[in-house]
């Protein structure tokens, strides 16, 4: 089981203060973030792409490539690489080279994203963004298994002995997340080339959650790769915990009901109730994420968001510090107590690089 944390990069004012970070103080921010998540023992940080305000993560790949140089351990990953708008030829280079630069600590999750005007912005039309996903991705796929691609689609200009340079570290392409909240056809798409499934689950109760990874894991035995418990699932989740849980929601609250997301609608309490937001105790925190594994089965990963709202650094940095020492280690005791021994781990580049070598000598 992996555990870790990702980041949507808002640029949000502290309401309690009334002071709003700048873009500056924001990445640097989210690099403190990635640094603190492997002091703690975490083992991914993902990172979204954003290309509006008031979000600044326009570049993944930059600020992956600069936390690689700076972390020994931690998985970077996506939160989530814009499948539909970015050109699959410039995303099969640019995380082949990430992966070199960090010795295959590297996956990615692929998205549709939720900004509409960021299909114009890019040149595209966003009718056709599951058209889109679709054709990409199979393009994605090709570029990183074969060396030499003809290739002919709908969205771009095609390719006539094309090699995407460099190639993925040891021959084998970084593992792909196909991110999802609401789209059955992006679940579908990851059964059937056998990937895995992300479900970000911090807005949606848990009867939308098993619907959709139930669909995910039944079309993945369909299509040939195993049964549905080998499926790959990784969620998302938001928490703040402090020791006393009244400490936690009094301090929380002013953040919540002012974020640009969720703010201004849903009281706390009844958010807290009906998604997987958790406000509270570590206590509490480990009592509800291993409820999230009856209502999906066994999963892979779990990631984190807590830096949002305009939640100062310092505030978040401390609840990594909670997640790490009282938290995490509690979930991966339980979790690996519970699961079957033929329900397999979250893929890692060495995992994938064996399981790649054992199929060649067979």
């Amino acid at each position: 089981m992996q555990f870790g944390i990702f980041t949507v990069g808002d640029v949000t004012t502290d309401p309690t203060t009334g002071r709003t970070p700048s873009e500056h103080e924001r990445i640097k921010a989210m690099v403190a973030i990635a640094l603190k998540a492997e002091e703690a023992g975490l083992d991914v940080f993902a990172t979204g792409e954003h290309h509006n305000p008031p979000f600044v993560p326009s570049s993944p790949t930059t600020m992956l490539g600069h936390i690689a140089a700076r972390t020994e351990k931690l998985i970077l990953s996506t939160a989530t690489t814009l499948i539909t708008t970015n050109d699959p030829v410039k995303i099969a280079e640019d995380y082949a080279m990430l992966q070199h630069l960090a010795d295959g600590r590297v996956d990615l999750m692929l998205g549709r994203g939720n900004t509409g005007p960021v299909y114009p912005w890019f040149g595209q039309d966003i009718r056709r963004g599951l058209d889109l996903a679709k054709e990409n991705y199979a393009l994605l796929r090709r570029l990183w298994r074969e060396d030499v691609v003809d290739w002919e689609g709908t969205f771009r200009t095609p390719l006539q002995g094309f090699t995407a340079a460099p190639r993925p570290l040891d021959g084998v392409p970084p593992f792909v997340w196909h991110g999802s909240i609401r789209s059955p056809e992006i679940a579908e798409q990851a059964a059937f080339y056998g990937d895995g499934f992300f479900h970000n689950n911090i807005f949606w109760p848990a009867d939308h959650t098993r619907r959709m990874v139930q669909l995910y894991r039944r079309r993945y035995a369909f299509h040939g790769h195993g049964r549905p418990e080998e499926a790959i699932v990784g969620l998302g989740g938001q928490v703040f915990m402090r020791k006393n849980s009244q400490d936690a929601v009094r301090e929380f609250r002013p953040y919540f009901d002012n974020a640009p997301v969720y703010g201004h609608g849903p009281s706390l309490e009844d958010f807290t109730e009906q998604t997987p937001l958790t406000v509270g105790s570590p206590q509490q925190v480990i009592e509800r994420t291993l409820t999230f594994r009856e209502t999906v089965g066994d999963y892979q990963r779990q990631l984190f968001l807590m830096d949002h709202a305009g939640l100062p650094l310092k505030t978040v940095l401390e609840q990594i510090d909670i997640l790490g020492e009282e938290v995490v280690p509690v979930l991966r005791e339980e979790f690996a107590a519970r699961r079957p021994a033929d329900v397999p781990e979250a893929p890692t580049h060495a995992a994938l690089l064996a399981a790649a070598r054992q199929e060649a000598a067979a």
